[in-house]
């Protein structure tokens, strides 16, 4: 718990950084099949991590911003939220999306600049990923607030990193979610690291969680390097919101394990010493050793895992790779519901010089 002025902030975690537990575990974690499945997911978003990092050093992608060491905050979003819940994400919600039904294939056109890679074939009601920081937090208040005129009883997540809660669109938001009782969640991504602005000096209160506080309503801080803490704080916020009780912020404390994005060089605002204590703080191998200490995991299910996931990976760049790339006039096409006059002219124009060009004409 962390103590600030005039608020208690509680932090939950039971699992240690060896994997074993650090306080009584909840009842469902006795489900190690369940618990499984998490360690597979956050094995499945890892190798895909890597490989989209690799295709953007070798040119086939654009800017990429990795989710290493962070993995295990989506894997307890996806698994907690209903069909009817809206993910509201930022850009490093990989694990999240993979888990609400999001095609890594679409991950990767959206990051090859196709616009496609928002159009998600299995997942009609979360919103695509924000880059600007923190203004997604607006649009999470308002489908929140949609929600509740409605009468339904489901929920949103919010999703953000520590920096955005130094912006005021973060904060706008949890305002007008305590003020009107939001069903929101939103889950903070403390990794840390602001690109190169730590933690430290980014906010001079103790915790972020207890932003929340001011807004009216409660904040707590998780492990998130922990799942089974990550499920059952997590998990108790969107109970809270789906009883029409409001909002809540989790603060999840993990670790930017890679760059920012790869237009990033960590390695000029960041000591080797502190990202090797990192690592030995990451999720996948917590979870792992846990697994392995109560006889729910072995190596050979291990390279197996690894193999189903790398041909996974493989098929889903195949794809990525293979689809024809939109015509020029697409620019125009995700823009506006209705185009206006002008930009009508320009794309008639741009078509016109697309099939000179194919004929061969200037």
């Amino acid at each position: 718990m962390t103590t600030g002025p005039g608020v208690d902030i509680p932090m939950t975690r039971y699992l240690g950084e060896d994997g074993d537990p650090v306080a009584d575990l909840p009842a469902w974690a006795a489900d190690h099949q369940l618990l499984v499945g998490f360690y597979r997911s956050m094995v499945l978003t890892r190798v895909f991590d890597r490989k989209a990092v690799a295709l953007q050093r070798t040119g086939q992608m654009g800017t990429y911003p990795s989710c290493l060491g962070q993995e295990a905050i989506g894997v307890a979003i996806a698994h907690l939220m209903s069909a009817a819940d809206v993910l509201v994400p930022y850009y490093r919600d990989q694990s999240a999306q993979l888990g609400r039904g999001v095609w890594m294939a679409e991950i990767l056109l959206y990051w090859g600049g196709d616009e496609r890679g928002s159009r998600y074939r299995d997942n009609a009601v979360d919103l695509p990923n924000a880059v600007p920081i923190a203004t997604q937090c607006a649009h999470a208040a308002g489908v929140a607030a949609a929600m509740r005129i409605q009468g339904r009883h489901d929920a949103v997540v919010c999703t953000c990193g520590d920096g955005a809660t130094s912006k005021g669109d973060f904060l706008e938001s949890i305002n007008v979610a305590g003020a009107w009782q939001l069903p929101l969640v939103f889950v903070v991504n403390n990794n840390q690291w602001a690109i190169s602005v730590p933690r430290s000096i980014q906010c001079g209160a103790p915790t972020l969680a207890q932003k929340a506080v001011g807004a009216g309503f409660p904040g707590e801080q998780v492990d998130g390097n922990d799942v089974i803490a990550l499920v059952e704080v997590i998990g108790r916020a969107l109970e809270r919101a789906r009883a029409g009780k409001g909002a809540t912020l989790v603060e999840a404390i993990s670790y930017r394990l890679g760059d920012h994005t790869t237009a990033d060089d960590a390695t000029r605002y960041r000591s080797p010493e502190e990202v090797n204590e990192a690592w030995r703080l990451e999720p996948v191998q917590r979870l792992r050793d846990y697994l392995h200490g109560v006889g729910a995991w072995n190596e050979l299910q291990e390279k197996a895992l690894y193999r189903d996931c790398e041909k996974a990976v493989e098929k889903a760049v195949r794809e990525y790779q293979e689809t024809p790339p939109e015509p020029p006039e697409a620019m125009f096409d995700y823009l506006y519901a209705n185009l206006p006059h002008a930009l009508e002219e320009q794309r008639e124009a741009v078509i016109a010089r697309a099939a000179r060009m194919d004929g061969g004409g200037p």
